[in-house]
């Protein structure tokens, strides 16, 4: 399949820190992508850079084939962005707001008019176009953007956590119009809502500390840990020593220590034996095994 966005061993800076780490990766044209991970995983600026707001330290983005900071002038039209706060001018009613930005990229008025008036009114914000940004809440202004998106019909859209601050009503609004833009449009997206990415994703990013760690379809992912169970193990108390003793057991996958908490991976039950060897049981309070879900490949 052709890619609409590709990125070339793209990498971001921040002072000394890097926030985007060497990425390389492509999304296919009509798809609908889910970038997820941990906060300060570098979403909200992979995001900026793909849609050009910032750019890489190095590295190359590509629209449609052509380079996003050498040819940022052409490709702009061929982009709608939605951050994940918002950014409307608060000196404009939301209609001037959405006509404002619809003019630069070479909208007729007769257009821009047309769009506003069919897609504010499937989105139940049509009476308060006249109003100002800061006599809304935010889940309406970030409804506003979301129809300067649909305005602009751009082929290809980038949404920061979409339906954030949004009533479900609203979510459910902006979901069924973005299943309906597929496959004309390319839609990449972030969110914490795990919920809303099971049911809406053609593919799924897991990033982590910059790095893209896990990608494919949610049952892609999933079969990729299947062979995994997460331990928990309560104790009256966690020594480092204890603890040192549980990191070096070969088939203990990930330890980590939170209070008198132990918390472990291992591809069969058998670990969790190999784990209680090493600790006095009158010292367990509660122990438990559980089963991979998308939010555990976090």
């Amino acid at each position: 399949m052709e890619a609409s966005v590709a990125l070339k061993k793209v990498g971001k800076l921040s002072g000394e820190k890097t926030v985007l780490a060497d990425l390389t990766f492509g999304i296919e044209k009509g798809s609908m992508t889910a970038i997820i991970g941990a906060n300060d995983a570098g979403k909200s600026t992979l995001m900026n850079v793909m849609a050009g707001i910032e750019i890489p330290n190095y590295g190359t983005v590509y629209i449609d084939g052509l380079d996003l900071t050498k040819r940022r002038a052409e490709i702009r039209k061929e982009i709608g962005f939605i951050p994940m706060q918002a950014d409307l001018e608060s000196g404009m009613t939301l209609e001037e707001n959405i006509h404002f930005i619809a003019s630069l990229y070479s909208l007729d008025k007769e257009t821009i008019q047309n769009r506003l008036q069919r897609f504010s009114e499937e989105l139940n914000i049509a009476e308060i176009l006249q109003d100002y940004p800061g006599n809304i809440s935010t889940g309406i202004q970030k409804k506003a953007m979301f129809l300067r998106v649909l305005v602009l019909n751009s082929s290809v859209i980038f949404l920061d956590e979409p339906t954030a601050f949004m009533d479900p009503g609203s979510a459910r609004q902006i979901w069924t119009i973005l299943k309906r833009l597929q496959p004309e449009k390319t839609i990449v997206y972030t969110s914490q809502n795990l919920k809303e990415v099971e049911q809406n994703h053609d593919r799924i990013l897991v990033l982590h500390n910059g790095k893209i760690v896990l990608d494919g379809h949610l049952d892609k992912l999933l079969e990729s840990t299947v062979e995994y169970h997460q331990f928990r193990l309560e104790l009256e108390n966690v020594t480092d020593e204890l603890f040192n003793q549980v990191e070096k057991i070969p088939t203990v996958v990930t330890p980590n220590k939170h209070g008198n908490v132990i918390l472990f991976y291992g591809r069969s039950k058998s670990v969790f034996f190999q784990v209680l060897e090493k600790i006095n049981l009158q010292l367990v309070k509660d122990l438990e095994i559980k089963k991979l879900g998308l939010d555990d490949l976090l």
